[in-house]
């Protein structure tokens, strides 16, 4: 049934009667922008917009409209906003997409429609592998590799034992096995909680301290990264068992974690302090744009996601009707990323490097992430041999 899926997007794609280009370029975006994790969303569209401002507010030349659509972290509201945005407003393009289980929900809607998705975080495995997908790509990762990332640098530690917490959903399911998937000590514990709702880490701290682990690894997003650390050091544990963590510590849970995070090294494909022009240029703009807030990971992505549909715009003199084209062009990444040069699988999930961070404190004595090591070189998700695109 999943094969069959991406064989019927992949012939609409090649039989699909053409569509008449508009005046301007209709965008639309789904992300989180209400309830603790709204802080996401927002950034977000914050670097989307400013990736918009650095193009001059067109592509090739024609306006760019942007429908932003809250999804409230819930699937089926993701879903809806979807179809309007595909139905009602007739985007161009999809983009955003937080969490996993909404992107899931809302996928079989994008594909149909013949409607470009670019995820700018979520990154469940069946999108890397058998519901990949010629309209559909990716400008974060697949969720298990950072992960991965982790399993690498926890071997390079010689961590012999490891206890595993994340919350139970389709992220957090691949967050842990992509850690145990590179990991080549005993993992002696694991537990899932209940998501969004549980943040409360007591038990699951509880049986990590009895299980005399070497260290833990946890995979939190947004408010619970901030509410799990903040237990973990209030429960003593920070002094007994080192904590290793993907996605748990950002720009934007940091300034709410605050020395609670020193000494917990993370893994990420993008970190604020890489070298290249364009993300020089993306961190000091965005810092000016909007006083007081730092670009995290998840803006990093989205600005790279306007970047790449404008790399599609360009490529088709604006008329959005060439989809072959504007999917080969895509393919292509030709455009400067904010994380340096990457490349497509033949999944559309990134090629890319995946670096240590840790937590400094920088020349104003405020907390910020400093990349420390790359981790892994022009990785390539575990999933791709798995999607039918060649």
């Amino acid at each position: 049934m999943r094969t069959a899926f991406w064989l019927a997007g992949a012939a609409a794609l090649a039989l699909a009667s053409p569509a008449v280009a508009g005046d301007t370029i209709k965008i639309g975006f789904v992300s989180t922008f209400s309830g603790p994790t709204a802080v996401i969303g927002n950034d977000m569209r914050n670097s989307f917009e400013l990736a918009l401002d650095h193009l001059g507010r067109k592509m090739d030349g024609k306006p760019v409209e942007v429908i932003y659509e809250d999804d409230q972290q819930k699937p089926d509201v993701g879903k809806q906003k979807t179809e309007k945005l595909v139905q009602s407003d007739k985007v161009d393009f999809i983009v955003g997409y937080i969490w996993s289980n909404v992107l899931l929900a809302s996928l079989k809607t994008a594909v149909d429609s013949k409607t470009f998705m670019i995820s700018a975080n979520a990154g469940p495995s069946q999108l890397a592998g058998e519901l990949c997908s010629p309209y559909v790509f990716s400008t974060s990762w697949q969720n298990d590799q950072t992960p991965q990332a982790m399993g690498l640098y926890m071997n390079q530690k010689g961590i012999k034992n490891v206890f595993l917490i994340g919350p139970n959903y389709a992220a957090g399911k691949d967050m842990l096995a992509g850690v145990k998937s590179t990991f080549k000590g005993q993992v002696i514990g694991e537990e899932y909680t209940v998501w969004p709702s549980q943040l409360d880490f007591s038990a699951e701290l509880s049986k990590a301290r009895n299980s005399k682990a070497d260290a833990i690894f946890v995979f939190y997003p947004g408010a619970a990264g901030v509410q799990f650390l903040n237990q973990y050091t209030q429960a003593g544990l920070k002094q007994q068992i080192p904590l290793y963590t993907a996605f748990t510590i950002d720009e934007l849970s940091l300034p709410l974690q605050k020395d609670n995070a020193l000494g917990v090294p993370g893994a990420q494909q993008w970190v604020n302090d890489l070298p290249n022009e364009e993300n020089k240029r993306y961190v000091a703009d965005y810092r000016k744009k909007y006083t007081g807030l730092r670009p995290s990971f998840y803006g990093a992505q989205t600005y790279d996601a306007a970047q790449l549909i404008n790399s599609a715009v360009v490529a088709v003199k604006g008329d959005t009707s060439k989809k072959d084209a504007m999917k080969a062009a895509m393919e292509k990444v030709n455009f400067k990323s904010v994380r340096g040069s990457y490349k497509y699988g033949n999944n559309h999930i990134p090629i890319q490097n995946f670096y240590l961070q840790d937590v400094v404190k920088d020349a104003e004595g405020q907390l910020s992430l400093k990349t420390v090591a790359t981790i892994v070189e022009n990785d390539q998700d575990r999933f791709h041999d798995k999607c039918p695109m060649k």
